[in-house]
């Protein structure tokens, strides 16, 4: 059995494809660069991650974007007339008035690693952008149009518009096509596809919370109209029906079903096998309960489906709730390299698994200029939405240790190096090493920002000497806290116990969509190149 979710921790709005026997699978980044992380199966049970889409060369730029904003709902296509790969993504500028300005943007490449095209701007019209191509060689673009109109549903409906690859741009303007297969409202996240005479249009409604859903239609033609599945919606955390056309909060927590451990399940994409199964990746999270805050962010799922005798698509063994456990395809299993417990920095190059908000890691973590260990240069400080040094990785589980060996030397109080549990700039908590004027040297303590409230525990803070010093993170469920140690063996604890839970979409105020990170840190908010060395990152995720 494939035990969900398979990509745990913060990886939303997945979208799959296949190209032969090997499948890829890309996720929403938002804020954190490198951008759109895309893994690979060939069984669809083991996965690996494999590349990222948006590098430094693909020229985006995300400074002085608010957390939540940035890079929206990739869409991964493969062209098999081409032999190329396909990827639109949305750029959020700004939500403010609720007015999502977004640039929509397609990238092509003919190998997942690259290197990739520049891109190529499509429209503002809305966000969730999906490129369809058809049997005739044109291509499709669908997305939400995002409505502002007083009068008018919101966030609003579906449209579409052809796109011409030689040309690298849209035909004419988006026109509306489908408004839902159900009451819930909040319709997002459409995919186009074509089986035998039909159109299928699959999206997401509800909202990406508690009320998510997927749903589908058909029709004989691509400009419609859509017939309505019977059945929608076709998966689900919370069956039943329900009707919120009227109300635009993506959340919706009253729709939080205690009978299923996933929950938000929704944001659909689904890929036929070589043998012919048909398996559906789709967003879930599991939260606290009954607190209800999701501090892993939204996570990946898969679902095993079936096309019915009168060519809908169903959860194999019936009804619509998102299942725990699926059953395995007939592929051949097919193990993949994990992330590795312990970093040594060992390799010559930056680890892939590596983020940091707004800018590339590479930028200011470098692993050449002292063989076997990562040195961070230190720039602004962690509240800020420019310039960075947060080299982080993310979150798989609320039970796990994080340990590093670092050796720092400040010089003044804008200096600090450490461990670093972080949801977005408004929202963390940083055991670091710092120059303490007060003391006259060295010392260690906790800064905590909660929804933007900074408190700093002097009461706990301790001198340390200028020698290498080892930091620890624990998270235990609700608890997370920090020890220190001088030789690696024996750590004592410093500070209070923080709640794990409040590190989450539903209780962070300042951003949402995204899920909480762990690493290294450094600042120096001076000359932005004081740096901190650190030989090790281990990370036991239990």
């Amino acid at each position: 059995m494939i035990t969900n979710p398979i990509l745990p921790g913060f990886h939303p709005d997945p979208c799959i494809c296949r190209k032969g026997e090997d499948y890829y699978l890309a996720v929403s980044s938002f804020e954190w660069l490198p951008g759109i992380p895309v893994y690979h199966s060939r069984d669809l049970k083991n996965w690996e991650l494999y590349s990222h889409v948006i590098t430094e060369a693909s020229g985006v730029d995300l400074t002085r974007l608010p957390s939540a904003k940035g890079i929206w709902a990739p869409c991964l296509t493969y062209c098999e007339e081409e032999d190329l790969f396909y990827v639109v993504y949305g750029v959020m500028n700004s939500m403010n008035a609720r007015y999502f300005d977004v640039d929509n943007f397609v990238i092509t490449a003919k190998d997942m690693k690259g290197p990739w095209s520049k891109p190529v701007y499509l429209h503002s019209s809305g966000f969730d952008a999906s490129l369809f191509h058809d049997r005739d060689g044109r291509k499709w673009l669908v997305s939400l149009e995002w409505e502002t109109r007083e009068g008018y549903e919101k966030p609003g409906a579906i449209c579409m518009v052809e796109y011409d690859p030689k040309e690298q741009k849209i035909l004419g303007y988006p026109k509306r096509i489908w408004q839902g297969g159900t009451d819930r409202g909040c319709i997002e996240a459409p995919h186009l596809t074509r089986r035998g005479d039909y159109y299928y249009i699959m999206c997401a409604e509800g909202g990406t919370g508690y009320n998510h859903c997927v749903t589908m239609g058909r029709s004989k033609n691509i400009w419609g109209p859509y017939e309505k599945d019977p059945m929608n919606p076709i998966l689900t955390s919370t069956p039943g029906l329900s009707n919120e056309r009227h109300n635009p909060d993506h959340l919706k927590p009253k729709y939080y079903n205690p009978e299923s451990i996933l929950q938000k399940s929704g944001h659909g994409s689904f890929v036929e096998t070589q043998t012919g199964e048909v398996y559906m990746v789709h967003l879930t999270a599991r939260p606290f309960v009954p607190e209800l805050r999701c501090t892993l962010g939204r996570e990946t799922a898969i679902q095993k489906m079936e096309w019915t005798a009168d060519h809908w698509l169903r959860l194999e063994g019936g009804g619509n709730l998102a299942k725990l456990e699926v059953p395995e395809s007939s592929l051949p299993e097919y193990p993949m390299p994990q992330i590795p417990d312990f970093d040594d920095f060992d390799s010559g190059a930056l680890n892939i698994w590596y983020y940091a908000p707004r800018i590339m890691p590479e930028s200011f973590a470098d692993v050449t200029a002292r063989p076997g260990y990562v040195r961070l240069r230190g720039q602004e400080s962690r509240t800020s939405l420019n310039k960075v040094s947060i080299l982080a990785r993310k979150l798989r589980s609320l039970h796990g240790r994080i340990t590093t060996k670092m050796e720092f030397l400040p010089e003044i109080h804008q200096h600090s190096a450490g461990l670093i549990l972080y949801y977005d700039n408004m929202n963390y908590i940083n055991l670091r090493k710092y120059y303490s004027e007060t003391l006259g040297q060295s010392a260690l303590s906790i800064i905590h920002l909660e929804n933007g409230q900074k408190t700093e525990f002097l009461n706990s803070r301790i001198p340390v000497e200028d020698v290498p010093i080892y930091l620890r993170l624990y998270i235990e469920g609700r608890e997370s806290w920090f020890e220190w140690s001088y030789d690696g063996e024996t750590y004592q604890q410093i500070g209070k116990k923080f709640d794990t839970s409040k590190f989450s979409d539903e209780y962070c105020e300042y951003g949402e969509f995204t899920g909480t990170m762990v690493g290294l840190t450094c600042a120096d908010r001076v000359k932005h190149e004081h740096y901190a060395d650190f030989d090790f990152l281990e990370y036991i995720s239990k």
